[in-house]
């Protein structure tokens, strides 16, 4: 009888165990004193962590070690791990966000800019003007003088031309990048050493602006840009390396850890200054190991075949800094150069539909090469039209090379003619985005494109993401800030400047939506999110500290600031 009771207990106690759903078997399976937990280096406390991660939204602590994510979870859970040399951090109850990933920059091209005249903010010629002065008067006699960031949208509309500033840089070329990276303008004297006259023929794929005598403006667009920057001696291999440093400075202030680097500027940079700046610039870095943020490297599509033989022999990364990402290129343009590929033509020229800047043969080709050899593929596009030709082309290239988890990019997608957002969702190619350029181009869509077409197709975040979409949000630094923070914002509540509502309120997105665009989705976009993205046990401690400690009134506001950076569990910024 005794021994039948006993038999029953049992039975219901075991029953009762695997029952119970807060209750982990293996936890009873594989037990371990407290004493055998390995000692955290650094804990994190009281604050609020969103960690996006689906399994855990929020938590209040987490432990570091080694520069991974030991725990997370509340403060008794965590603080099992502490020990005699656990650091304890107090946030003081402030907001606790995954370092942010930003899908989409130029890093040292943004370094290089900021060591350069700067023309970000202008907002009328004759301030335009006064800075290229004042930057012929400390020029030495033959130098080049080089600057950008200018808007033209910023003063109306009117595009600069060489006769503003001929007459202050007699004896220097100068060269002046439009803030996109599409446009550029080149004084009389750059024009003439790029041998650039009346009866000089467009380049395919870009255009040398002309007045109706036939006569260069010192307006270059896309490929035609290749003319003069040709003629520039390169920068420095020192000039190049103090340019990584000051950007990854920037970033960290921004509470970015880890950047996606797409190369070069515009397609008129040689496709070898890419390869240069891996081996000079972050090579180096990386050997003298101060390396300040990670870095996801996007090579020139021409040269995917450098890229696989360089995978083969080293893997996919270099030690948790230096990542391998995969090849670019370009399909077209952009808007505020006119030159972005749309099925109907700009308001404002009306027989121009924009440029094809790569031939369509020749990006399948080099599409399906890319792919067949395992490389992700990021192309550039812009126009509706464009982003419908990229969309058929790695249709084509899916089809033809057999099924695969490739992660497809489109980079910007900003204009979708109707339907084309669903197909990213279907496809399952990556939208990657950047919030604040709605800011800049609001204005400049209504007028190029019309108000119907603008409001129609314009950053289409909301639709993306209703059309299960992998949103991956950047800043393409320098042409905009980068500044998540901010961006975040730009994605919730679409308020451009000097305006006073929302543009296209149906595409706002959530704060809980634009911050997985900055982390988990980041990661995802670049085939990072086994390492980075979440606050989640096993990946690299990079997280942010926000000023702010109330989640409703983030969620509702979108407004914060950054207090402070980790990488790796160590303070990187202030």
């Amino acid at each position: 009888m005794n021994f039948y009771i006993l038999l029953s207990a049992s039975v219901v106690l075991v029953l009762a165990i695997v029952s119970l759903p807060l209750l982990n078997l293996n936890y009873f399976l594989n037990w371990q004193s407290p004493s055998s937990y390995p000692v955290a280096d650094l804990i994190v406390r009281n604050g609020v962590l969103y960690t996006s991660d689906e399994s855990l939204p929020f938590a209040d602590s987490m432990a570091v070690r080694k520069g991974r994510i030991l725990r997370v979870g509340n403060y008794s859970f965590v603080q099992e791990l502490a020990g005699d040399v656990t650091e304890e951090l107090d946030v003081g109850g402030k907001i606790v966000v995954p370092g942010f990933i930003d899908s989409h920059v130029h890093l040292i091209y943004g370094g290089l800019q900021m060591m350069q005249v700067g023309l970000r903010g202008v907002n009328n010629k004759d301030e335009f003007v006064r800075i290229i002065k004042e930057a012929a008067r400390s020029a030495k006699q033959g130098s080049w003088i080089l600057g950008g960031g200018w808007n033209n949208d910023a003063w109306g509309g009117d595009l600069p031309v060489a006769s503003w500033i001929d007459d202050i840089t007699p004896f220097n070329p100068v060269w002046l990048s439009r803030m996109d990276g599409h446009m550029g303008l080149a004084n009389s004297l750059a024009l003439k050493l790029a041998g650039i006259t009346n009866s000089s023929e467009d380049p395919k794929g870009g255009t040398i602006m002309r007045t109706t005598n036939g006569e260069p403006t010192g307006l270059l667009i896309d490929s035609a840009m290749e003319l003069v920057v040709s003629q520039i001696p390169e920068n420095t291999v020192d000039e190049r390396r103090e340019a990584l440093l000051i950007a990854s400075n920037v970033a960290l202030m921004s509470g970015v850890t880890t950047v996606v680097d797409m190369g070069r500027y515009f397609p008129a940079v040689p496709a070898d200054l890419s390869w240069a700046d891996f081996s000079e610039v972050y090579q180096w870095a990386h050997s003298l190991e101060i390396m300040k943020i990670r870095v996801c490297l996007f090579f020139p599509m021409e040269t995917w075949s450098l890229l696989s033989d360089l995978i083969n022999k080293m893997g996919h990364s270099m030690n948790q800094w230096i990542y391998f990402g995969g090849v670019k290129a370009f399909a077209d343009g952009s808007l505020g150069s006119n030159s972005a590929l749309f099925y109907e033509p700009y308001v404002d020229e009306p027989d121009n539909y924009g440029l094809q800047v790569t031939e369509l043969e020749v990006l399948l080709n080099m599409t399906l090469a890319s792919d067949l050899s395992g490389l992700q593929v990021a192309i550039h596009a812009i126009g509706d039209r464009a982003n419908d030709l990229m969309l058929d082309m790695y249709q084509t290239v899916a089809s033809t090379n057999g099924m695969r988890d490739r992660r497809f990019r489109i980079e910007h997608a900003q204009h979708l003619a109707s339907g084309t957002a669903v197909r990213f969702g279907n496809q399952g190619v990556v939208a990657s985005v950047q919030p604040d350029h709605l800011l800049d181009d609001a204005d400049s869509a209504i007028r190029k494109l019309g108000m119907d077409r603008a409001v129609k197709e314009s950053y289409l975040f909301g639709s993306l993401l209703a059309g299960n979409a992998l949103l991956a949000f950047g800043s393409d630094w320098p042409v905009a800030d980068i500044n998540p923070l901010r961006a975040i914002k730009t994605a919730v509540k679409r308020i451009p400047h000097a305006w006073d509502h929302t543009w296209i309120p149906s595409e706002c997105i959530t704060v809980d939506d634009a911050l997985k665009s900055f982390t988990i989705s980041a990661a995802r976009a670049c085939f990072l999110d086994n390492d980075l993205g979440s606050l989640s046990p096993g990946k690299l401690a990079d997280f942010v500290i926000l000023s702010v400690n109330s989640w409703e009134n983030f969620a509702t506001e979108a407004s914060a600031s950054v207090e402070a950076t980790y990488v790796s569990g160590v303070q990187a910024y202030p």
